[in-house]
């Protein structure tokens, strides 16, 4: 189910001969769920042909934990007066304590 994006994401992709590159913001949704294999995300910019996009990104568990590990190191560049920093803080709590609940066997 997908709810709406309550800030901005921008996406870019860049190949030898190509350049995209996208802005999602409130008028847009995202949708997060998981599979056997790791993340899927999407986000998505609803309307008509001409405005409409999307991005579907899936990131494999080992790659995701990768990013997560790395995320750790650069915390420290999130600036001291970010609006944001408690609802990231609630929203790796939440995260960490959904984690706590997935049995043993699941997680192998």
């Amino acid at each position: 189910m997908t709810k709406p994006v309550s800030d901005k994401a921008q996406v870019t992709l860049e190949y030898p001969d190509k350049f995209y590159s996208g802005t999602f913001e409130r008028s847009s949704r995202f949708e997060v769920s998981f599979d056997a294999t790791g993340l899927l995300r999407l986000l998505e910019h609803p309307g008509s042909e001409d405005v409409r996009k999307s991005v579907h990104i899936h990131i494999n568990y080992g790659l995701f934990s990768d990013i997560l590990q790395e995320s750790c190191l650069q915390v420290p560049n999130i600036p001291k007066d970010e609006i944001h920093l408690e609802q990231l803080r609630r929203a790796v709590s939440a995260f960490e304590q959904s984690l706590r609940v997935v049995p043993a066997e699941a997680a192998r």
